[in-house]
């Protein structure tokens, strides 16, 4: 472009934490804005008023959701049309609507999302759970802090995770760094996936299909991305189909898993216990929840380290770099593969 040229205009959705030089490095090869508005209503009547127009790129956080809401048909429609990408500072995106982004005319949105930066530090709180919930060490620190050492009575004994069989549901990138952990602590791992893995990728561990790693987990780890399709992909019927007394562990998003139906089936004793990252209705946890000391509860820190933050954060900057400079993203979410 020539000299006289405006730099394109890159919209920042929340806030940069760790990786402040990086993040204003871009400012070489653009002018960096943040939008005023404090909520959706505002945020929307911002883009319609223009004073956001020349907007090419967008960086946004799974927090932003407080200012602009979700990334839907109508925030996509209000959107500035000189904007062409969003670059998600996360793993998961289910705040955004991958097919309201793809079909909006003249020019789609291009999504991006930082699909391996968060793999260790949320295997890493997936293996703690697996640990804990396995163990019952909640029962016990609970007691303690409560000047009951380990409670009257004492909490049932736990279990050794060495020779359990676990099986992932969602073999990406954060279930196949699971699968390496759980093998150091002796389990065996079985996985279903839409798609069987290359022997590769699988690396020893077992294709079954999704009943089948109902039927012969000993603890199930959910692992897979939130969709449509897999909405309460675990609730009563799936729980029925499960061993007596196994052991649940949600770090993907809460609503993969129907919360009434896993207080049902722990209040039954047909789940043994469950350690979950996430929640339905963050920050609301179930009351059912809140109340079972057989629960591990950890407010949604899977990626709560300064190594994976800045990680992430550096990722999706190097996704708005790439955009402007090449007008390619480095990491396109899979629904966009064929845009």
């Amino acid at each position: 472009m020539g000299s006289s040229d405006p730099k394109p205009k890159v919209l920042l959705l929340g806030d940069i934490i760790h990786a402040h030089k990086t993040w204003s490095s871009l400012s070489d090869i653009a002018d960096l804005i943040r939008p005023k508005a404090t909520n959706r209503a505002e945020f929307i009547q911002e883009c319609q008023s223009g004073a956001l127009d020349g907007v090419i790129a967008a960086y946004r956080t799974f927090d932003s959701v407080k200012i602009t809401g979700l990334i839907d048909e109508e925030l996509v429609n209000a959107l500035p049309k000189s904007l062409v990408y969003m670059a998600h500072c996360g793993a998961g995106y289910d705040q955004i609507d991958p097919h309201a982004c793809s079909a909006r005319q003249p020019t789609p949105i291009r999504i991006s999302n930082v699909p391996t930066a968060v793999d260790d530090a949320t295997a890493d709180v997936n293996m703690f759970l697996i640990i804990g919930a396995l163990r019952n060490f909640n029962a016990g620190m609970h007691a303690l802090r409560e000047g009951k050492w380990r409670g009257q009575p004492a909490p049932r004994l736990g279990h050794d995770p060495q020779g359990k069989v676990l099986g992932i549901l969602g073999m990406g990138g954060i279930g196949r760094n699971l699968k390496k952990k759980a093998e150091a602590f002796g389990m065996k791992v079985i996985y279903h996936n839409r798609r069987q893995l290359s022997e590769e990728l699988a690396d020893g561990a077992r294709y079954v299909t999704f009943d089948e790693l109902l039927a012969e987990s000993d603890v199930v780890s959910l692992n897979l991305p939130l969709n449509k399709h897999t909405r309460h992909i675990i609730s009563t019927a799936e729980f029925a189909k499960m061993k007596d007394g196994v052991v649940v562990v949600n770090t993907a998003r809460g609503a993969v898993m129907d919360e009434d139906a896993l207080v049902q089936a722990l209040d039954s004793g047909k789940v043994y216990s469950a350690g979950l990252d996430v929640f339905e209705e963050e920050p609301t946890v179930h009351p059912g929840l809140v109340r079972n000391p057989n629960v591990l509860l950890v407010p949604h820190m899977g990626t709560w380290t300064v190594e994976t933050q800045t990680s992430m954060e550096e990722w999706a900057i190097e996704n708005v770099r790439m955009a402007l400079e090449t007008g390619t993203l480095k990491s396109p979410i899979p629904e966009q593969a064929d845009l």
